[in-house]
């Protein structure tokens, strides 16, 4: 397991994603200039790729400004005799002047705003006829039409400031695109001696369009104080894959599982309608119980109101009948007392 963590910042082998096949193939690229040359690898990080070109340079000095990642590398790498690692600013190289013939240093400018004193330390250090290899984000591309703003970048550069700050110090230039994508491949199913002469003919076959890459992701610029360092190697297409093909089987695990999302969510969706459907109904049986409820209710006052209004009429009539029946006595108990002295009388004859 690689000890250094992935912050973002540096590529560390193992990180998944597009970063892995993006790093590996630039330092993959920059080897073909590096064949038993004296190479300085700027911003070194994990000391990789300075191990992947020391497998046909004559030596790769490995610089980067992490104490961490500097002695991680001189122990992952310790047993390559033709590497060794420094720990330094890009600015200040510990290195003399022309010592070395190919420079590279992938993804390392936009991130300091020192620029043009980075490419001077670079001019400084390589050979008369030395080689830099430099690659860097496309702005327009990276950022501007994706919308998205690395943390990490200080200072992101277009395709003409690129130019006039290399071209300041190395005026032969010979520009590269980067992009990650899918390709697909044909090759013989035992290996062959002519395999060579296959790629050769696959080569003259692409079109132009497919050759050419006008509007890359990473600029990959190679640069030259003079025309014959540069010519020195053809111009190549060059086509990068993972033999497990991790990338193309990470793409497909994540279509599957965007499938599956889909489908949990369309079955998400349909369960919220008939939910929807449901609480609707529940809702218009609410309403309908509660307007019940309201006409019940209502139902009932009026009947208390006329409860009451009865009441009123038959304390009313009580009170009436209680006054006649007052009234009778009163009457009869006045004809009692006349008849009385008569009816002595006649008792009395």
């Amino acid at each position: 397991m690689n000890e250094l963590p992935f912050t973002g910042e540096r590529f560390i082998p193992g990180t998944p994603g597009e970063i892995w096949i993006e790093h590996w193939h630039r330092y993959h690229f920059a080897a073909r200039w590096c064949a038993g040359r004296r190479v300085v690898d700027v911003a070194c990080g994990e000391g990789y790729g300075s191990a992947l070109l020391a497998k046909t340079a004559a030596r790769v000095t490995g610089v980067d400004i992490s104490p961490e990642a500097v002695a991680h590398a001189k122990r992952s790498y310790a047993l390559l005799a033709n590497v060794e690692f420094a720990c330094a600013p890009c600015t200040a190289l510990p290195l003399a002047d022309a010592s070395v013939d190919v420079a590279v240093s992938f993804e390392t400018v936009e991130h300091i705003g020192e620029q043009a004193r980075f490419l001077d330390e670079l001019s400084r250090v390589l050979a008369p006829e030395g080689v830099l290899i430099l690659s860097c984000p496309n702005k327009l591309e990276y950022s501007d039409k994706r919308s998205f703003a690395n943390e990490f970048h200080v200072k992101e550069l277009y395709r003409d400031e690129l130019a006039a700050l290399v071209g300041a110090r190395f005026p032969h230039l010979a520009w590269y695109g980067q992009r990650p994508s899918f390709f697909s491949v044909i090759a013989p199913e035992e290996p062959r001696a002519s395999v060579g002469q296959l790629i050769e003919s696959a080569q003259s076959s692409i079109t132009e369009s497919a050759a050419a890459l006008s509007n890359p992701l990473y600029f990959v610029l190679v640069a030259a104080r003079s025309p014959a360092a540069l010519e020195a190697l053809a111009p190549a297409l060059s086509v990068f894959a993972d033999r497990d093909d991790w990338v193309h089987r990470d793409y497909e695990k994540v279509m599957r599982d965007l499938n599956l999302h889909a489908a949990r969510g369309k079955s998400l969706l349909a369960e919220v309608e008939l939910r929807g459907r449901e609480i609707g109904a529940l809702h218009g049986e609410v309403r309908r119980s509660l307007e019940a409820r309201a006409q019940a209710e209502t139902l009932a006052a009026e009947r208390h109101a006329a409860l009451h209004r009865r009441d009123a009429e038959l304390a009313v009539a009580v009170i009436s009948l209680s006054e006649r029946e007052h009234e009778l006595l009163a009457r009869r108990s006045w004809r009692w007392w006349v008849k009385l002295p008569l009816l002595l009388l006649g008792l009395m004859k």
